[in-house]
């Protein structure tokens, strides 16, 4: 474990929430979640990069290991990975966003840094597709 914030958990329950967010956030590149979660995630993020980084049989069975995800670990050695190869570390920001409505938490997000205007520039445009009155009229016309 990178700190040793217990975050109000037993060990077994915080390992396991922390594992699901560092594969969140490299599924969908950002989480909003408390702060001090997201630093301890920012941590174990940055680590699971820099194994990406090694990209070995080794490496990737130790990210197998820690992410529940097959999907997540394919996308984290081909995608995210090669994005950070001159970087030395820093690969995620946390971000302060206020306290939370409910209790008062402060709030944060973590997201990959770099990370999302490459992932704008990929998206690909979706075809428009005609509203169902004009595509009944255009069927008309067209008999």
């Amino acid at each position: 474990m990178p700190g040793t914030r217990k975050l109000g958990r037993k060990t077994a329950h915080r390992n396991l929430m922390l594992r699901g967010m560092v594969t969140f956030l490299i599924e969908n590149g950002s989480i909003e979640t408390t702060y001090t979660r997201a630093k301890e995630v920012s941590s174990l993020a940055d680590k699971m990069i820099t194994l990406g980084k090694e990209n070995t049989l080794a490496s990737r069975r130790q990210a197998l290991a820690f992410m529940p995800k097959e999907e997540a670990v394919k996308k984290l050695f081909s995608d995210i990975a090669p994005l950070y190869a001159e970087r030395n570390g820093g690969y995620t920001a946390v971000y302060k966003l206020g306290p939370r409505r409910g209790d008062g938490a402060e709030m944060a997000k973590i997201v990959l840094v770099g990370y999302e205007t490459v992932k704008a520039d990929g998206k690909k445009k979706s075809k428009k597709t005609k509203p169902a009155k004009e595509a009944k009229e255009s069927e008309a016309s067209a008999q």
